[in-house]
């Protein structure tokens, strides 16, 4: 069976042998083997690209012509205050803008068993949301006499997330290293060691209720919810490093919609899979189809230098070295007039700039160049 395999070594790749391999019923005899390959090798040449076939613009065709269906709204989740996605045309845009901050981050944290089949979920979806010290405190004021902020801390929603007083009065304490902090019973008393006036003490009230007191930092929203047989949480807010920290999250389920926080933690490799999910997802929600090479071929330019790169005039297209396809993009006078100043050549090697030249492509039968001795 090995020698048969071996004949299709130089057609089919490996991981495709490989697969044969594992899915084939044991005990099936040479002839029909051999018919399931010729069947693989003939479907793997059909889905080969022919020489000279310009891919780009037919992904960009096939996506942007999707695109022009898609709706402008976000989606909200029922019952849950700021659980807000963006959906449509506005999220597929900041995917392949390759934007840094998006506008409704989101974590689906899949968890190990037997937390996955319900145990304890509130209580985790609890302890992975973001706590600070205005959820824990009833009262914050201000005692003009002594010059002290006083924060009464609420002793129900402390046992709610799983602490006590004293370790939020640690918390508070490990924030505020420049002031001294006293704690009787739930009243935390603080005071600054340098004579402050009232105006720093109101600054320094409001800065106090920002203070992390447990939790995923940035995860300010959870929504425990069932896939089929197991329980996730949805989040509102992102922090992949800090919630892979948690014992009980699976690390290698757990996915982010943030697509440069996924670069940051996993490398370019996770990222180009997460810009290809993200956009699937978009598509996918609208209820419209693209074939899901199109969208490899968009994320592989995307990230090819080992960073990802918006396909925008500072992204992709900055890095074109003809500098008429750049002018064709955006701000075209201004990339024409830096070109002339330093003599910039243009060798007319792709599309673009032979379209705009009004000569043959270099693309399908355009491709090769004919060289024929000519008779005298």
């Amino acid at each position: 069976m090995e020698d048969l395999f071996k004949k299709y070594e130089d057609v089919l790749s490996p991981k495709l042998l490989e697969d044969v391999k594992k899915n084939i019923p044991e005990k099936l005899d040479k002839s029909k083997v051999r018919e399931i390959l010729e069947r693989v090798k003939n479907e793997f040449l059909n889905a080969k690209v022919e020489a000279g076939e310009s891919v780009g613009l037919i992904a960009a065709e096939s996506i942007g012509e999707q695109g022009t269906q898609m709706t402008l709204n976000t989606f909200h989740y029922a019952g849950v205050a700021e659980m807000n996605v963006t959906v449509g045309l506005p999220r597929l845009i900041e995917i392949l803008d390759g934007r840094k901050t998006i506008s409704t981050p989101m974590m689906e944290i899949y968890l190990k068993s037997p937390y996955n089949k319900g145990k304890d979920i509130k209580k985790i979806a609890l302890s992975i949301k973001e706590t600070k010290l205005r959820d824990v405190a009833s009262e914050f004021s201000i005692n003009v006499a002594e010059l002290v902020i006083e924060v009464a801390l609420d002793e129900k929603a402390i046992e709610n997330i799983g602490l006590d007083s004293s370790k939020v009065g640690k918390a508070v304490e490990k924030a505020l290293k420049d002031y001294d902090m006293k704690q009787k019973g739930n009243i935390l008393t603080i005071k600054s060691g340098k004579d402050e006036g009232l105006n720093e003490l109101y600054k320094l009230k409001e800065k106090l209720k920002d203070v992390h007191i447990s939790g995923i930092k940035d995860v300010y929203q959870v929504l425990p919810v069932k896939r089929g047989e197991d329980f996730i949480i949805i989040t509102a807010g992102s922090n992949l490093k800090a919630a892979f920290e948690n014992e009980y999250v699976d690390a290698a389920m757990t996915t982010t919609n943030n697509v440069a926080e996924v670069l940051d933690v996993l490398g370019i490799e996770a990222a180009r899979q997460a810009i290809i999910n993200e956009v699937f997802k978009v598509i996918e929600n609208q209820g419209l189809n693209i074939d899901k090479r199109h969208m490899m071929l968009v994320a592989d330019t995307m990230c090819n230098s080992g960073v990802i790169k918006g396909l925008t005039r500072y992204g992709v297209v900055s890095e074109k070295a003809s500098v008429l396809a750049k002018a064709s993009f955006e701000t075209p006078i201004k990339h024409i007039i830096s070109a002339a100043l330093v003599g910039e050549e243009d060798k007319l090697n792709s599309v673009v700039e032979n379209v705009m030249l009004n000569q043959a492509v270099p693309v399908g039968t355009g491709l090769p160049g004919l060289i024929t001795k000519i008779k005298k």
